[in-house]
Formats: structure tokens, sequence, C-alpha cells
């Protein structure tokens, strides 16, 4: 009788020890990562010089042929003294990046919480140029050394993906959140053409459709941000030519709301009615209310 309670007792022991993990790991789909190992040659690289990266789970079934990719979001730098900083952090080197990474909402493997997408090719691209991957240009001063390549960083991966399946993508979609939604509104357009003519093709920003507003004082708070991100990291020649044709100030085109207006791919665009850090940097920054 005792040896029964205690083989009773050590099977409950063990269920409570080790059903959490098992119900966890279920949910939870860490990917490893992939550097770029031919990024280098093309001067695709992060701030501080590392090989750019991404992270891949492969589809199967009815979506072998399907893609998503998402843009990581992170902020940006737009001038060296920020820029120094962010090439020290996970935002600026994969050095300091986790090699794994959990996909969950729109990249899990999970039917029940992803039915449009959990049999896809899905694809996280790490996020490490400041600019939403969309510099190019350098910063060298002889004692400091900084890459602003963000362009040539996603040119790369793309091409790194192409051959793994990417070209023959029957349907696709190029997502982001955040500076990573923004992304999209930049790569959309080359996106499409990257891909075979009869693939379908569309792009989705989450929280990425950052205003170009006044603030409270009348200022352009955000759009002297990024003139100044567009001017530290060479974006201008990487902006869509049909919308800087257009304006007397081309650096306006790295707002969505402008560049919009030049993208035929069709586009769904997420964003919070109340977004909290547009409301505390472009109508409210800290310029404009010191208290």
């Amino acid at each position: 009788m005792m040896k029964i309670r205690i083989e009773i007792t050590l099977c409950l022991l063990l269920f409570l020890v080790l059903a959490p993990f098992c119900i966890c790991s279920g949910e939870r789909l860490p990917v490893g990562m992939t550097l770029v190992r031919k990024a280098t040659a093309h001067g695709a690289v992060c701030l501080d010089g590392s090989l750019p990266a991404y992270h891949l789970h492969r589809g199967f079934g009815a979506g072998s042929n399907n893609w998503i990719l998402q843009f990581e979001g992170g902020g940006w730098c737009n001038d060296i003294s920020s820029c120094l900083e962010r090439a020290k952090t996970r935002r600026g080197s994969t050095r300091y990046m986790s090699k794994l990474e959990v996909f969950s909402g729109i990249l899990s493997n999970n039917a029940s919480l992803n039915p449009d997408f959990y049999n896809w090719n899905r694809v996280k691209l790490r996020y490490c140029d400041g600019a939403s991957f969309s510099g190019d240009s350098k910063f060298d001063n002889g004692t400091s050394l900084l890459y602003f390549r963000g362009q040539r960083i996603w040119e790369a991966i793309i091409h790194d993906l192409l051959p793994k399946g990417l070209s023959r993508a029957r349907k696709a979609l190029l997502s982001g959140c955040s500076a990573g939604g923004l992304a999209t509104f930049l790569h959309c357009h080359n996106f499409t053409k990257m891909l075979p003519s009869n693939a379908s093709v569309k792009c989705l920003s989450d929280a990425g459709f950052f205003l170009d507003e006044r603030d409270i004082s009348l200022n352009y708070s955000m759009r002297s941000f990024y003139h100044d991100l567009v001017a530290l990291q060479g974006i201008e020649q990487n902006l869509n030519p049909n919308c800087t044709r257009s304006t007397s100030n081309p650096k306006l085109c790295f707002f969505p709301q402008y560049a919009l207006n030049y993208i035929s791919t069709p586009y769904f665009i997420l964003n919070s009615a109340y977004d909290v850090f547009q409301f505390h940097h472009s109508l409210v920054p800290p310029s404009a209310d010191l208290h």
C-alpha cells in the first residue's frame, strides 16, 4: 500500500513539474537566427558592422509556397550620438540579439491562433540599422565608425531568401510593426517587383502610420526628426522616385501619408486611433511641454 502511494505521489509530482512545461512548449515556437553570410561583400551590415539576420520557419502543406515577411520594429537614431549608443545594443548589432526568437501572433504555427498564416513560410527580419531598413551611408571620423546600410540589409535578406523558395512564391505578405511598419511603406513597391509576376502580393503596416502634423506648439516635431534621420543615413536616394519628384521637399516621402500615394500594391493599414507613441512624440513632444 505504501509503495502504491509513493508511486502515485511521484506521478503527481512529475505531472505538476512537467505539465506546465509541456503546455507552454506547445504554444511557444522558438526559431533560430540565420546570419546572412554573404552580406559583408555587399556592404550590408548593421550599425556596428555585424552581419544582418533573420529568422525563418518553414511552411508546409497548402502554405508551402506562401510567404509572410515581418520587419522588426524598434524606433530610429537620427544623430551620431544616438546611433553610437544604439550600435552597442540589440537595436544596432546582431551580436547582442537573442539567437532564438519566439514566433507568435501572425507568425505562429498554431492553426487555432493564426488560421490564415500558420502553415506559410514565416520570416522575421531583425532590425539593426536604425532607419527602417532604408539608409545607405557611412560615418567615419577616424575614431568612430557607423554603417547606415538598411537598404542593403533589406536587399541582402531578400536575395538570401529567393533561392530558399521565395522566388517561387504564390502568395506573399510584407508586414511590420512600428518602425517595421513604416518600413513596409518604403519597400512594398519594390518587394512586389522582386517576386514572380503571377504572385499575389499584399502589404500590412501595424502601428507604422506616423503622421506629419503640427504639435501643440504648432511645430512639425516629427518632420524635423525624420529630416535629420533622412539626411544622416542617406535615405533620400532610396525613397520612391515618383514621390520625391512630386514635391519640393523629397524628405517628406519618408512619411507613410505621402509614400502611400505611389504604392499600387494592395495595402492593409492597422493603427490605433489613440497611438501613445505619436501622442507623446508628434502631438505633445517633450519640446512642446517641458512640464
